[in-house]
């Protein structure tokens, strides 16, 4: 199994981030790829069960939201196209000077053999492109 967490302030209200973060198609105009909506949450479109599809062209994988405690954290997991036995994700959202810390953890336990290292670095590009998504929102 392979994880990775970036700890990281954007320079935006708590509020702004989470829903960035939280209704994932709202990202796409952000993002070298699409995040579109595939089936509506409990509640609201983005809420608990909501899957959305990201990807380019067809291709990409599906996530799943199975936590969501709002303005505080969102926990997702992928359920479609990725070759994965296991993958989640964790973000947690906490008031901090200068705008909102963000700590988002990836966790995978791919179904190939796939040295951990080179996951690791993986999943830290994608957190990174996904938060480059969000700092690029809020200018």
């Amino acid at each position: 199994m392979a994880s990775t967490t970036v700890d990281t302030v954007i320079a935006a209200p708590r509020e702004t981030v989470y829903k960035l973060l939280s209704d994932r198609d709202a990202l796409s105009a952000y993002l070298p790829i699409q995040i579109s909506l595939v089936t509506p949450g409990a509640g609201s479109p983005s809420g608990v069960g909501a899957r959305y599809k990201l990807g380019v062209g067809g291709l990409g994988v599906t996530e799943e939201t199975v936590e969501l405690v709002p303005n505080e954290r969102m926990v997702y997991k992928i359920v479609a196209g990725a070759p994965v036995k296991r993958h989640f994700g964790t973000i947690t959202f906490a008031d901090a000077p200068g705008g909102t810390r963000v700590v988002y953890t990836m966790d995978s336990e791919p179904s190939l053999p796939v040295p951990a290292k080179a996951l690791e670095v993986g999943l830290k590009g994608l957190i990174n492109a996904l938060l480059s998504g969000v700092r690029k929102a809020v200018k």
